[in-house]
């Protein structure tokens, strides 16, 4: 009987640990997501900000200042519903809300692209080098 009980109580203590270890890693997780997330949010901006292009908004020019700018504004607008880069880049940094036509970035060359498929270009470029 005392050693079905010790078993017992030996047995919900493991359990106990378990479950808190469990949450713990399940928390970690959760955390290295969101500041993952962050950084590469954070990075995609910084993009924008320092390329030598042209960012073009309803048929209007924009400065890349400008354009980090109005990507940050929609990014807090959209925060919540962000659980990706991919979120991030179709919500903040693909079409204008307004009318739907899709943002678009000119480079130096005169070359246009939508800013959508530049981004999804920096992001794996930004992937490729987290893993080299």
């Amino acid at each position: 009987m005392k050693v079905t009980c010790l078993l017992l109580t030996l047995s919900r203590s493991i359990h106990r640990q378990l479950a808190s270890a469990i949450l713990i890693v399940t928390f970690a997780g959760q955390t290295f997501a969101t500041e993952s997330l962050e950084q590469t949010v954070n990075y995609l901006i910084d993009h924008v900000g320092k390329s030598d292009a042209t960012f073009i908004r309803n048929g209007a020019s924009y400065t890349p200042a400008e354009a980090v700018a109005h990507i940050k504004a929609k990014y807090e607008h959209f925060k919540n519903q962000i659980k990706t880069p991919e979120d991030f880049i179709r919500l903040a940094a693909s079409k204008s809300l307004l009318t739907g036509k899709p943002y678009l970035v000119r480079a130096p060359n005169g070359n246009e692209i939508h800013l959508d498929v530049w981004l999804t270009d920096a992001l794996k470029e930004y992937r490729a080098s987290k893993h080299e």
